[in-house]
C-alpha cells in the first residue's frame, strides 16, 4: 500500500499541474446500482453517489491539492473536497489518453504507447477526470480497493474519513515528546503494529515501519512500554530521516506504485530490510539474517540479531 512518501510524491506532482484547471467530465466503470458493500457506500462505487459526485464536480475549478495521512485531498470551487485513498494498488496518472471501446468494455490508453504511462502496471484504469487543458487524470487500481469520495471542505476536520487520524510524523507538532506520548497510547501493543496504527501516527505502513525499526535496533514485537527511552528517541529521529528519504527518492515502487507521470520511485533500491528475508543483515559488524514473520496479521522483516526484543 502506498504510504506517506508515495502519497506525498503524488501530491507534489498534482500540485504542479492541477490548480486552475476545471473538470469537464468524469468517468468510471466501478459504480454499481444498489451497492450493498458498506465501505463502498458514499463513494464513487455507489452509482447513486457517483451521479451526485458528477453533478457537483463537472465545471468546477481545482483550487489546491494537499495530503492528510495516506489521503489525497483535491479542493475545488463550490466548497467541496475530493478525497482519494490509493489503498493497496492505486495510483494517479496525468497525461494524454484516448478512450477505446472493446465490445462492452471501455479502455483508456495513453496516446504515446512508449511513454511511461504505457507501463503495464498503469493499464488498470477505472476512473478518469477529463480536464480543461485536454488532458486526463486517471486512477489506476488493479485490485479495485481504492476510494474516491467527496464532502464539504468546511467539514474537513470532522469528516469521518479523517477525524480519527493521528498527527503527521513530519509535521511541526510532531516533537520527540509528542511521538513518545502517541506510542504510549497503546503501551502493551507490539511496536510494529502501533507505528502503523493511523489513529496513533498517520502515514506509516509496512515498508517504512520495517525500515525504522531496523535502523533503531528494535524488534517489531517489542512492547511499547518496555522500550527504553533512548530507543524511543532513536525511533523518532529515524522515522523522520527515513520518511524524508522515501520522499527524496520519489516513493517505493517495489509493487504497483507509480508517480503521476507513470514513472517508478527509487526507494525500493535502498531497502535495508523490507522484503529482504533470507539475506544477510546490512548493518555494519552485524552477522544476523533478515527474517520475515507475521505480526498481528501484517508481515514484518527484521534482523534476528541486532534488533532487540523488549518484552
Amino acid at each position: 500500500m502506498p504510504e506517506l512518501p508515495e502519497v506525498t510524491t503524488t501530491v507534489l506532482g498534482l500540485q504542479g499541474v492541477l490548480p486552475g484547471l476545471r473538470f469537464i467530465d468524469v468517468w468510471t466503470d466501478l459504480a454499481k446500482k444498489n451497492q450493498t458493500i458498506k465501505q463502498f457506500k458514499g463513494t464513487i462505487k455507489d452509482e447513486k453517489f457517483f451521479k451526485s459526485f458528477e453533478e457537483e464536480v463537472v465545471g468546477k475549478k481545482v483550487l489546491s491539492v494537499e495530503r492528510r495521512a495516506k489521503n489525497i485531498l483535491i479542493h475545488i470551487s463550490g466548497g467541496h473536497t475530493i478525497l482519494i485513498h490509493l489503498k493497496m494498488t492505486g495510483h494517479l496518472l496525468y497525461g494524454d489518453y484516448e478512450k477505446k471501446v472493446a465490445g462492452k468494455k471501455i479502455i483508456w490508453e495513453p496516446k504515446k504507447k512508449d511513454s511511461p504511462l504505457g507501463d503495464p502496471y498503469n493499464r488498470f484504469i477505472h476512473f478518469v477526470f477529463s480536464l480543461s487543458n485536454g488532458r486526463k487524470l486517471a486512477f489506476c487500481d488493479s485490485r479495485k480497493f481504492g476510494k474516491i469520495t467527496m464532502f464539504k471542505t468546511s467539514e474537513l476536520e470532522k469528516n469521518f474519513h479523517l477525524n480519527k487520524l493521528g498527527p503527521e510524523p513530519l509535521g511541526e507538532s510532531m516533537t520527540k515528546v509528542v511521538f513518545e506520548e502517541r506510542l504510549k497510547m497503546k503501551p502493551k501493543g507490539n511496536i510494529k503494529t502501533v507505528l502503523m496504527d493511523q489513529s496513533i501516527i498517520a502515514g506509516i505502513g509496512n515498508i517504512y515501519s520495517d525500515e525504522i525499526l531496523w535502523l533503531s535496533d528494535v524488534h517489531p514485537e517489542s512492547k511499547v512500554y518496555k522500550i527504553p527511552k533512548e530507543k524511543i528517541s532513536m525511533m523518532y529521529k529515524n522515522m523522520q530521516q527515513i520518511l524524508k528519504k522515501g520522499i527524496d527518492f520519489g516513493g517505493d515502487s517495489m509493487s504497483d506504485y507509480r508517480n503521476i507521470e507513470g514513472l517508478r520511485g527509487n526507494f525500493q533500491h535502498h531497502h535495508n530490510v523490507y522484503r529482504l528475508s533470507g539475506s544477510l543483515c546490512k548493518k555494519k559488524s552485524c552477522k544476523g539474517d533478515i527474517i520475515r514473520k507475521v505480526v498481528n496479521g501484517r508481515s514484518a522483516h527484521f534482523c534476528n540479531k541486532h534488533q532487540i526484543l523488549f518484552k
